[in-house]
């Protein structure tokens, strides 16, 4: 069976009306449509049905990052790219074939491709071409997820000049790329891009990279950039991109000199904002922060009765993991108990996948000392961890592993993890702290081998005092 698609229809009524086909919003519109609620799923581009993390977020860009993984010097590194991108499009059309399959085929919902608009609360325009729709829902969910910052610099809009969505098919392969902006998504692109044989070069406007972390984790991850070839500008800005014939020309401020980066393309990863321009929400009554993101309380629910913003266009930390929890959130009050909150959120984890990954969950020791604990803290490099011969069978003995323990009750405040698979071997220490699970229970744990989680035997031993 086939959901119904309008487009001349000028009016239509549901029972929950989702704008923007995100991960929360799509497996709202699931759960939901399943049981018979009458829902719309609006979403201005056909290309994203599914949202951000299977089009041209997560999914793709980690089996970009994978590839480049695979890469040896004597391949060529045209070719490579190429099949690279044509692997990361197979993978991406399935899953959107598989998302839009996952609505489609239900009764219940309506999908309607266009633009929304805010008329009136709980009321939206869609266009899509000529056709105009007016949606009228009781419950609203905003979930446009966010887009791309666009600094204020002169010649971003040369043809050479990219976001993180238009780098992923560049060709031909840049043989030099500048990459302007060192938070996670510039590194995973400086990492990646590296990977697959480009000259990377990243502005970094701050004296180190990851000014937020520990020194060592952060030294660990320049160590990791530069022994793949990056070369990274701390303390530099652009001034300006010029283009040539041949090559982008970025003009960098640094220590008062003057340097030009010629570079076949240049990333721009500046940041991203959510996406709430000229969607009328002033019109429903829905108020916005100073970045524009949605205001909303601990429920989700924004300033307007009904409507409730879930992902990216409320703010804060942009993981599609916080997404689907969204999605239990605004569950819980249309059909539960209304009890789950973003307050129960705890130790949630995060991965910046250079090669090897960053894994981060919890308090820095830094922090962890402001905050006034004593603290016990354990690092060590990958490749002196004797119990750990995960990385050194797959030919990537890199990085470190960081704990930062309470001394008093024993829990595990944060961690830092820069080896293979610590996006895997990070979910068992959040689980480990939101369960309250101790630190010398994971030194002990029975840890398959060989794998990367054996660390925690090793590292979790040699914790020691430190104070501020």
């Amino acid at each position: 069976m086939t959901a119904q698609t309008t487009s001349a229809t000028s009016e239509l009524s549901v029972d929950v009306l989702v704008v923007g086909w995100g991960k929360g919003g799509k497996t709202l519109a699931a759960t939901l449509g399943a049981a018979g609620t009458r829902v719309a799923m609006v979403e201005q581009f056909d290309q994203m049905h599914g949202g951000t993390c299977i089009n041209i977020g997560c999914v793709p860009t980690k089996t970009l990052v994978h590839d480049a993984e695979q890469r040896r010097e004597d391949d060529d590194a045209q070719q490579f790219w190429a099949r690279a991108v044509s692997r990361r499009d197979t993978v991406v059309s399935t899953m959107r074939e598989v998302n839009h399959h996952m609505l489609a085929d239900l009764d219940a919902v309506t999908l309607i491709d266009g633009r929304a608009r805010f008329t009136a609360e709980r009321t939206v325009e869609v266009t899509g071409g000529e056709d105009v729709l007016m949606v009228t829902a009781p419950v609203v969910i905003v979930n446009t997820g966010a887009t791309p910052v666009r600094p204020d610099l002169a010649g971003i809009d040369a043809p050479r000049v990219h976001d993180s969505t238009s780098l992923q098919h560049v060709d031909p392969l840049p043989g030099r790329l500048v990459v302007i902006g060192a938070g996670p998504v510039g590194l995973e692109f400086a990492s990646m891009f590296a990977g697959y044989g480009a000259d990377v070069t990243v502005v970094n406007r701050r004296e180190r990279l990851l000014p937020g972390e520990d020194e060592e984790v952060a030294a660990g991850v320049t160590d990791v950039l530069e022994d793949a070839d990056v070369r990274i500008l701390h303390s530099a800005s652009a001034e300006r991109i010029e283009d040539g014939p041949d090559a982008a020309t970025v003009v960098v401020r640094r220590d008062g000199d003057e340097l030009r980066l010629e570079a076949e393309a240049v990333l721009l990863a500046t940041g991203r904002r959510p996406a709430t321009e000229d969607l009328g929400l002033e019109t429903a009554g829905i108020d916005v922060d100073a970045r524009g993101a949605i205001v909303v309380d601990e429920h989700l629910r924004t300033s307007a009765p009904g409507v409730y913003a879930i992902g990216d266009v409320h703010g804060g930390q942009q993981e599609t993991y916080l997404s689907l929890d969204d999605f239990r959130i605004v569950l819980s009050q249309l059909q539960g108990d209304g009890q789950r909150t973003t307050t129960d959120r705890v130790a949630v984890p995060t991965t910046t996948f250079l090669s090897p990954p960053l894994a981060a969950v919890g308090l820095t020791r830094d922090e962890a000392l402001a905050a006034g604990h004593e603290v016990l803290v354990a690092i060590q490099k990958v490749a002196s961890i004797k119990a750990m011969p995960r990385p050194k069978t797959v030919g990537d003995p890199r990085g470190l592993v960081m704990f930062v323990v309470d001394a008093r009750s024993d829990q595990i405040l944060g961690a830092r993890l820069l080896h293979v698979d610590a996006q895997e071997v990070i979910n068992l220490v959040a689980l480990a702290m939101r369960t309250g699970t101790t630190a010398t229970q994971l030194k002990n744990g029975i840890w398959i081998h060989p794998s990367s989680a054996e660390s925690l035997n090793e590292t979790l031993g040699k914790l020691a005092p430190v104070t501020a």
